[in-house]
């Protein structure tokens, strides 16, 4: 757990004073007894003195009286160290006092002094001794000694003004502390919770700090980074979106890897290409992100060399994306080599270029061959290789036919081509589908008799209007009722239905036809495709028929779905638009 600063503060501060007071009261302990002792030691000469001045054998029995006058114990000792009168004790008791530490000191400088343990009285005690000399020398000591307790409890007494006056000045201390300590903390308090707010993303104005000091200019300096910090994230943020403007607008998507070859950033174009394959692939590598071994090569390529590297290259399993990548380095970043990856996808555009090749290749094999047959027999006509007239008519009615044929591959080319133009004007109005299968019926009928096949028009006399046009309608289901008697063989049949549903009225028309494989049903309504080629041609198709129904139906905001099943029959279902109540 963190402890706060101003509770560093303030304890830095307690500690000082602490210590401070601990150091005044051992200087101030030892002081005061110093003191107090000298002060006693020069009271005990003093009075040793006086005693001095009327020195006389009378003196001894006056000791007790003058113990009594300096507080103190007072002993006549001679020079042989005998006592012979002590205020306190028999001298009979007390033994030579010649070798005691004061007497020795009087003896060599005139006064001496000592503090010991006193075996007689049984407590520590201040001795002061004083030689009385005359003219002919030293001729006894006064020795003057007052218990050292009583000198302890003067100090104690003296100490007691002074831990109060400590107290005191502790207490007014500790409350100096307490502000300076608060002082100095707000600011910085300030600071932290400011910049915490900036951390976080908050909105925040500026510091304001009511000091003149350091923490002062700190603020302003905080309050300056900070106004450049937002002019710069202003300034990011505007570039960053243009750029992402520009990646959003660009049709191509765009991916940056960082230089330990890890992807640090995906264009929305791009995830949007790829999400569905591949999911998020932020913070992988190429390789683990899109599994292509080709694309990895292109980048190793562009690793070693470092220039521009562009490739076509596709990706994906069962829906693949033919995609042309460019890998360029990303210039202005010191110390960090990235790449960009551009990727522009050209699926639809292969996709449409490989139709063209097959409407280009569809489109002059369609017309050749019935060319070829007009130009054969009309050389063979002009060169005169058939005298017989009948022979002549005959080549004459396949050249008809095949001009007709001609004829309508142009004409539903012409039709493919005004829808997708949106040349052709479509005139909506309610139309009865009951009575427009009725009226298509009965154009097919005859081809259906022909083959035995019978039509079964199931749709609902009642059945909803649908919004169409009259003559376009028309055309729709005869295309696909032509191709459903024109697929079925003899003796089968074709079925026409109707359903509702919320939006759209289903048509379906179901036969009982050869069907289509599984794999080919995507591709029906492909401009030229057929399923068995050569049978088609047999029977006169164009392969524009299913096509023309499909741009129809867009053009009536609808669609069609088939459904088939190799060899039994296939079911084309067309959404048509409800005409609302």
């Amino acid at each position: 757990m963190k402890k706060s600063l101003f509770y560093k503060i303030f304890f830095s501060y307690l500690v000082i004073i602490c210590i401070s007071f601990f150091l005044l009261d051992i200087f101030m302990r030892d002081e005061v007894r110093k003191v107090l002792t000298s002060r006693i030691e020069n009271e005990l000469i003093s009075y040793a003195n006086l005693i001095d001045l009327t020195f006389s054998g009378k003196t001894s029995g006056q000791v007790k009286k003058i113990a009594e006058i300096s507080d103190s114990r007072v002993t006549l000792i001679d020079t042989r160290g005998k006592v012979f009168a002590d205020s306190e004790k028999d001298v009979a008791l007390l033994e030579n006092h010649f070798n005691r530490p004061e007497i020795q000191e009087a003896r060599l400088r005139g006064m001496g002094k000592s503090v010991r343990f006193s075996e007689s009285i049984g407590i520590d005690m201040l001795y002061v001794a004083v030689a009385v000399k005359d003219g002919q020398g030293i001729q006894g000591y006064i020795r003057m000694a007052r218990p050292l307790n009583d000198v302890q409890n003067v100090i104690d007494k003296v100490y007691q003004y002074i831990l109060l006056t400590i107290f005191v000045v502790a207490i007014i201390a500790l409350g100096i502390a307490l502000f300076f300590s608060y002082r100095l903390y707000e600011p910085i308090n300030t600071m932290k919770q400011f910049t915490e707010k900036l951390r976080r993303g908050e909105p925040v104005g500026s510091i304001i700090i009511g000091t003149s000091d350091e923490t002062r200019t700190l603020a302003d300096n905080i309050n300056y980074l900070v106004e450049e910090l937002r002019d710069k994230i202003k300034v990011a943020n505007e570039e960053k979106g243009k750029l992402m403007a520009a990646f959003t607008s660009m049709t191509e998507g765009v991916l940056i890897v960082n230089s330990q070859d890890l992807i640090e950033f995906i264009s929305p174009v791009l995830s949007n290409m790829l999400a569905v394959q591949y999911g998020d692939v932020q913070g992988k590598t190429l390789m683990e992100a899109f599994r292509s071994v080709d694309l990895q090569k292109v980048f190793s390529e562009f690793k070693e060399k470092r220039v521009n590297v562009s490739r076509e290259i596709v990706l994906g399993g069962m829906d693949p994306v033919i995609l042309n990548v460019s890998i360029s380095a990303v210039y202005g970043l010191p110390d960090e080599e990235k790449a960009m990856i551009v990727f522009h996808d050209v699926t639809r555009l292969k996709k449409l270029e490989q139709i063209r090749m097959d409407f280009v290749a569809n489109v002059t094999h369609e017309i050749r061959t019935p060319l070829t047959a007009i130009i054969g027999y009309l050389e063979t006509i002009k060169t005169g290789d058939i005298n017989n007239i009948e022979e002549t008519k005959k080549f004459i009615d396949v050249s008809l036919r095949q001009a007709e044929r001609l004829n309508r591959l142009v004409e539903d080319l012409l039709t493919i081509s005004n829808i997708e133009m949106k040349e052709t004007v479509l005139n909506f109005e309610s139309v009865s589908l009951r009575a427009a299968v009725n009226n298509v019926i009965s154009l097919i009928q005859s081809k259906a008799n022909q083959k035995k096949i019978v039509l079964h028009n199931n749709v609902p006399d009642n059945f909803i209007p649908i919004k169409a046009d009259r003559d376009k309608l028309t055309q729709i289901l005869v295309n696909i009722l032509d191709n459903a008697v024109k697929f079925t063989p003899d003796g089968g049949k074709v079925v026409i239905e109707a359903e509702k549903s919320e939006f759209y009225a289903i048509v379906s028309v179901t036969d009982t036809g050869s069907g289509v494989p599984s794999d080919e049903v995507q591709r029906l309504g492909e401009r030229f495709y057929r399923v068995d080629k050569s049978r088609s041609r047999d029977l006169g198709g164009t392969g524009l028929g299913l096509s023309i129904v499909k741009h129809l139906m867009i053009a009536h905001a609808g669609r069609m779905e088939i459904q088939s099943q190799l060899g039994r029959g296939t079911k084309v279902s067309l959404f048509f638009p409800s005409v609302k109540a």
